[in-house]
């Protein structure tokens, strides 16, 4: 059952691995730039902008997963709809503060920087990780291959739901070092 949806289209094994590999590449090449771009002092916000995405996204997470429970696959659908949607409205916002700013220092200097330094790099990590499942659960699930959906989301949900939540921890951690 194969989709006429351009999107759908997209979604093969090899746009898979190249978006799972680019965005992260790109990730690294932006925070690495020793010279930002200046758009203006509003792409300040984008931090508290993107907590705002990944508490929402975390919610929606949640609301998609009690649906699929109840068998409500409308609602899970919709769901899941909108967490993609604001993956890539994150996504952007993220590339766009990297573009425009240095990476922000955390300045704690209590024994909590343990805590700190594991949940950023087991976020960072688990996000750059985290694209692969997300596309090919969508893959699966617009072709209805559900059989293979679920064995993927196995893997895909808890990790997502994991990035979404520590992300707006380490936001909370880090925003008081923000300029």
């Amino acid at each position: 059952m194969q989709s006429n949806n351009p999107f759908v289209k997209f979604l093969n094994d090899k746009n898979i691995n190249i978006v799972a590999i680019g965005i992260p590449l790109v990730v690294v090449i932006l925070l690495g730039l020793p010279v930002k771009l200046n758009l203006g002092d509003w792409t300040g916000t984008l931090p508290h902008i993107n907590a705002l995405v990944n508490s929402l996204t975390s919610l929606f997470l949640i609301i998609a997963f009690a649906a699929i429970r109840r068998g409500n696959i409308a609602v899970h659908r919709a769901s899941m709809l909108i967490c993609v949607v604001l993956g890539l409205f994150f996504l952007v916002t993220y590339l766009l503060y990297h573009l425009t700013h240095q990476s922000t220092r955390y300045g704690g200097t209590t024994d909590i920087k343990y805590v700190y330094y594991f949940l950023l790099i087991t976020h960072i990590i688990l996000a750059a990780v985290v694209v692969y499942f997300v596309l090919k659960a969508l893959y699966f699930a617009f072709n209805g291959d559900f059989i293979r959906h679920k064995k993927i989301v196995r893997w895909a949900y808890p990790i997502w739901l994991y990035v979404s939540v520590t992300g707006v921890l380490v936001y909370f951690m880090i925003s008081p070092y923000y300029k």
